[in-house]
């Protein structure tokens, strides 16, 4: 199931297929118990009352047992359908709190960018190294650097190196710390 596909649209088939048995069960069950009862009579033999006995039984269970699995899948549905919408809830809030603090950081984003730009450019990073930078920056791993900008894992980790030996860094903690160990020091209590 996608994440934009509701569970109720993935579990209608298996639904419809359990209330479709269940009907078709009872039809059965209902079918084989209306001849029994017009074939009784002093010509009918053991054997067939037997016979479309077991098939009438056979029927009720298949139906009861098929009613069953379809309140199971409908309890299951609305389950999964509360959680879905608990889910859906939560997200919306997180996005929410996320722009909402990226409205109220804009600026001091934008300054902190071009603060991070700066710096790269006076390790004379190439635009390829200043763009793995800032993705390692942003905690992507080698292997999703290397999908976005269409390259190797391997030159991906090459071109970190590289930015690790001109800055005089020992790798990404480093970078990270470069820029954000002054940004999130404890700040004194406002008066």
């Amino acid at each position: 199931m996608g994440l934009d596909e509701p569970p109720a649209t993935h579990a209608r088939p298996e639904r419809r297929l359990a209330g479709g048995l269940a009907v078709l069960f009872a039809g059965i069950g209902a079918l084989a118990g209306v001849d029994l009862a017009l074939d009784v009579g002093p010509a009918t033999t053991l054997r067939h009352v037997l016979v479309e006995g077991g098939v009438f039984l056979l029927g009720l269970v298949g139906a009861v047992w098929m009613t069953a699995r379809l309140s199971a899948l409908l309890r299951h549905t609305r389950q999964l359908t509360g959680r879905t919408e608990d889910l859906a809830q939560r997200l919306a809030a997180s996005t929410r709190e996320a722009e909402r603090w990226r409205q109220e950081a804009a600026d001091l984003i934008a300054g902190l960018g071009e603060a991070i730009d700066r710096q790269l450019e006076r390790w004379n990073l190439s635009p390829a190294e200043k763009e793995v930078a800032r993705q390692l920056l942003k905690g992507l791993s080698h292997k999703e650097i290397g999908g976005m900008r269409q390259v190797s894992e391997a030159t991906v980790r090459q071109q970190g190196r590289a930015i690790y030996q001109k800055a005089g860094l020992r790798g990404r903690h480093d970078l990270a710390a470069f820029f954000l160990e002054d940004l999130l020091d404890p700040r004194p209590p406002r008066k």
